[in-house]
């Protein structure tokens, strides 16, 4: 908690440093690709196939968990090393530091993010269209 406060505050004094201001509000459109980003973001960090060499030093593996998921257990060796295998394994958890970086970065880089969030949110959309293929081939199969 200590380091996503301090990581908070840091983006304050970035943007206080920049001159950056606050946005009254922030679009629906920005807030639902903000939403999925998240999402996405978050699965891809604590869940991805392709990202468990990022988790494996605070992690052991369990089992495949679905498409392109695995399951993992968080080793217990030390404090900082369990804490972080909790963040690392929960899309719930690790869903708000990204929903907090994605929002400092529409505020401190907004063209740059937009072009993030987007891709991200473009990649969600593909997961979902495969899954949904991949459920109409089996239910034609049937």
């Amino acid at each position: 908690m200590g380091t996503y406060a301090g990581l908070v505050g840091l983006a304050a004094a970035v943007g206080r440093r920049r001159g950056a201001r606050l946005p009254e509000r922030f679009s629906l459109a920005d807030t639902a690709l903000l939403a999925v980003a998240t999402h996405k973001a978050s699965r891809l960090l604590t869940k991805s196939s392709i990202a468990s060499a990022l988790r494996a030093p605070f992690t052991r593996y369990e089992e495949p968990a679905g498409e392109a998921e695995l399951n993992e257990s968080v080793r217990a060796d030390n404090g900082v090393q369990h804490a972080v295998g909790e963040l690392v394994t929960c899309p719930f958890c690790t869903g708000v530091w990204m929903a907090g970086g994605l929002t400092a970065g529409l505020v401190l880089a907004p063209r740059a993010t937009r072009l993030v969030i987007t891709a991200l949110t473009a990649v969600a959309g593909s997961d979902y269209l495969h899954l949904a293929y991949a459920a109409a081939k089996k239910h034609v199969a049937e």
